[in-house]
C-alpha cells in the first residue's frame, strides 16, 4: 500500500465544498482494496433508508463515532454545516445494496415499504444520485402501495 501525505481537512474542504452538495452530498477521500472512506456534508434531505426491522433513531453527536453493522437499514441526514467522514467496506462482487423507502403518512402497524432499489454499489458517489433522483420525480414511484398515500420527494 503507498503512503499517503498527510491531509489538511480545513483546506480539502474549502477546495471541496462544491462536491458535498443534494442530492448525495458525498466525495470519495480514499478507495482502497478494503475500504472507502467518503466525505458527507449537510444539510440534507433523504428519506430513504440504505439498506433490522425495527426503527431506531441513533443521533450521533459532534466528536462521536458509531460503527454501524452490515445490512442495517439506516438514514444518513446530516444537518446544515456539518461534514461526517464514513468508512465503509469495498463490497465483493456478489454483494447487493439497497435504497428503501418507508410510507410515513399512513397508519401502518409495522414498516410499509414503499419502493426499493437493489443493486451493486461499486461507486457511491455516482450511482445513487439517479436513484434518489428518480424517487424524486416520479409522483406514482412514491404511492404506497396499502394506504394509497404519496411520499415526499424529500
Amino acid at each position: 500500500m503507498t503512503i499517503l501525505n498527510p491531509l489538511s481537512w480545513a483546506t480539502w474542504l474549502a477546495e471541496n465544498e462544491d462536491k458535498l452538495r443534494p442530492p448525495v452530498n458525498n466525495c470519495c477521500l480514499h478507495q482502497g482494496n478494503d475500504f472507502i472512506l467518503m466525505a458527507v456534508g449537510g444539510p440534507n434531505e433523504r428519506n430513504d433508508y440504505h439498506e433490522n426491522d425495527t426503527f431506531r433513531d441513533i443521533p450521533i453527536k459532534e466528536g462521536d463515532m458509531f460503527l454501524l453493522p452490515g445490512n442495517t437499514p439506516h438514514n444518513p441526514v446530516r444537518y446544515k454545516d456539518t461534514i461526517g467522514l464514513v468508512m465503509e467496506r469495498q463490497r465483493p462482487a456478489e454483494s447487493l445494496d439497497r435504497l428503501r423507502w418507508y410510507c410515513t403518512k399512513g397508519n401502518h402497524s409495522s414498516p410499509t415499504i414503499i419502493r426499493e432499489e437493489v443493486f451493486h454499489c461499486s461507486d457511491l458517489g455516482t450511482q445513487l444520485k439517479p436513484i434518489i433522483e428518480r424517487w424524486q420525480q416520479d409522483e406514482e414511484s412514491r404511492r404506497c402501495g396499502e394506504c394509497g398515500c404519496i411520499a415526499d420527494p424529500k
